[in-house]
């Protein structure tokens, strides 16, 4: 029940923070009437973005759901794993580089790329080191993570010119929504969407990997396949988040446990009320950003580290008592 209150909890509470703050009362009216200066304001610029925060937040969400059921680990997740990371070097790559694509092409198979690579970079240094055992995945995801985020650095300073800002590029790195036009929402919504259905169709492949891979092998489940499958799928996941809303990170950690603590492990019910949790948290975390320092905004990706950061802590000691 909760999963499904966040989504319009946090679209309202995002309509009403900002440099302007409403009341309930001001915003349901401001949308009710699109003539005045404010509503206009209100239907051009602070729903789009308010509703594409919460598309990026169910994005991620979803991606750490899948990391954390193909890799069994409760503490996989976009940022921690460096998918986001790699994500967003090529994302950088493709806004500092001058390639043959164009780029609304070039900035998601290049954020792909990065996710996936990275992904698999971050699995198979954990698997020389200890197998997937939490320690080894942190480990992995942490070194790969830094020296992602050094190779991006190094891109910013080498790259960026006077044709590009490097404000506005490091404020995408630090995680930000920027206000989409109508059309630009829709085609977000509509990947969305698939991802949701992409993530839905593995639910019973990430069911039985939970069981151990003896086990969902005996139950005809072709482990290498479904976990590469699973991998690519993240990956695609992670990117379009990260080409949307830059580096945010504990949304993917947060959202699937408590999804799981509400509604059991089975991943058929867990995906899409992670997904609506994420929704919910990205939509509020948004809007405080917007509200904390006006006029100026803080970066998304901070404010969702200034709460996941300790719920990261607590799921670590968690995880930790169990042994």
């Amino acid at each position: 029940m909760i999963a499904w209150l966040l989504p319009p909890l946090g679209l309202l509470a995002g309509l009403m923070l900002g440099a302007v703050t409403l009341t309930p009362a001001e915003a349901l009216s401001l949308l009710a009437d699109p003539v005045q200066p404010l509503g206009q304001l209100l239907w051009q610029w602070r729903l789009p973005r308010v509703l594409a925060a919460g598309c990026v937040g169910a994005l991620l969400a979803l991606g750490g759901a899948v990391f954390q059921g193909v890799f069994r680990n409760p503490l996989a997740e976009p940022y921690l794993l460096g998918s986001a990371g790699g994500a967003a070097v090529g994302a950088t790559v493709a806004l500092l580089v001058a390639l043959p694509l164009p780029q609304w092409l070039a900035l998601p198979l290049l954020a792909f790329c990065g996710a996936w690579g990275a992904t698999w970079l971050v699995l198979a240094l954990a698997r020389l080191a200890d197998g997937t055992s939490i320690a080894a995945l942190l480990l992995a995801g942490v070194a790969v993570a830094a020296l992602l985020g050094a190779v991006r650095s190094f891109l910013m300073l080498a790259l960026s010119d006077e044709t590009v800002s490097l404000q506005a590029v490091l404020a995408w790195a630090l995680g930000g929504v920027q206000t989409p036009s109508w059309r630009e929402l829709a085609v977000l919504a509509a990947l969305t969407a698939a991802a949701l259905g992409l993530c839905l169709a593995l639910a019973r492949g990430l069911d039985l990997l939970g069981l151990g891979e003896a086990v969902a092998e005996s139950f005809g489940l072709p482990v290498r396949r479904f976990v590469a499958l699973a991998v690519l799928a993240g990956a695609f996941v992670v990117a379009v988040s990260v080409v949307w809303g830059g580096l945010v990170g504990f949304v993917g950690l947060m959202a699937p446990h408590l999804a799981r603590w509400t509604s059991g492990p089975l991943h058929r019910g867990l995906l899409p009320r992670a997904a609506a949790i994420g929704a919910g948290l990205a939509m509020l975390c948004d809007g405080a950003a917007r509200a904390l320092l006006p006029p100026a905004e803080i970066p998304l990706g901070l404010v969702t580290a200034a709460i996941g950061a300790p719920f990261f802590l607590l799921v670590l000691a968690r995880e930790a008592r169990r042994g």
